[in-house]
């Protein structure tokens, strides 16, 4: 792995204020390090800081305190049209409801972010294609989303998010509207990015879900409270165990 994290937080802290004296404190000095072509589960009760965490990361929101580095470089103190730059560039988002446009194909949904980078319409066409044929959908290129099944229409998403050839993909409970059988399918597609070397971080509350990753960074109360890497005997016990539950349902 590359010696530089991709990712550096350095006592990264959270607060909202309501009203002029009441401060809700919902990091609290997070440090964390994150590597190419890591495969990073972020666990958490709810009200543990895991989403905000999330939003940080992917430049959706500003910590109130301490630094952030991406790629090597501080951020910190970036404008949100400088993050935005950033988060269309480098990063791919991938949600728990799909967030697939209704009346437009699934080509067309994935072709989106090449439209928002100025990238020319046939160069468009062909890379969405290709994305598309990357996570199994090339043969329902022109089908609507209401033509596809929750799991396609997952695939549609993970298809527009590495469109971009992004550094990192970020998923938001990417399994949390989706069968056990169509969860399998949806695990082992990150899987199978994640060897060829993307970059994956990932919210869920699923602890399956999360253990099929490599490496698990739980919160609670706005800290971390544990970050482990998952031996491969429970990983793989894992997903045998999730493919045998997806076969009986």
């Amino acid at each position: 792995m590359n010696p530089t994290p991709i990712i550096e937080l350095k006592k990264i802290v959270k607060d909202y204020y309501i009203g002029e004296e009441m401060v809700i404190s919902v990091l609290k000095g997070i440090d964390l390090s994150i590597y190419k072509g890591e495969y990073v589960a972020i666990m958490g009760p709810s009200g543990s800081g895991k989403s905000t965490l999330m939003n940080i990361i992917g430049f959706l929101d500003h910590p109130t305190g301490g630094q952030y580095l991406f790629q090597g470089y501080d951020v910190t103190n970036f404008k949100d049209d400088q993050l935005a730059v950033i988060r269309n560039q480098k990063i791919g988002f991938i949600f728990q409801s799909f967030n697939l446009l209704a009346r437009t194909t699934a080509l067309d949904n994935v072709e989106l972010p090449l439209i928002y980078a100025g990238i020319p319409a046939n160069q468009r066409r062909e890379r969405a294609f290709d994305a598309l044929n990357k996570v199994g959908l090339a043969d329902r290129a022109d089908h609507m989303p209401n033509e596809l099944s929750g799991g396609q229409q997952q695939r549609v998403a993970i298809a527009r998010a590495i469109v971009n050839n992004p550094d990192l993909l970020f998923a938001d409970e990417p399994t949390g509207n989706l069968d056990s059988r169509t969860e399998v399918e949806i695990i082992e597609l990150f899987e199978e990015l994640n060897s060829t070397g993307n970059t994956i971080i990932m919210v869920t509350h699923e602890e399956d879900v999360a253990n099929c990753s490599k490496r698990i960074v739980r919160l609670r109360d706005g800290l971390i409270q544990k970050d482990e890497i998952v031996p491969h005997l429970r990983k793989q016990n894992t997903i045998s165990g999730l493919t045998k539950d997806s076969q009986h349902s």
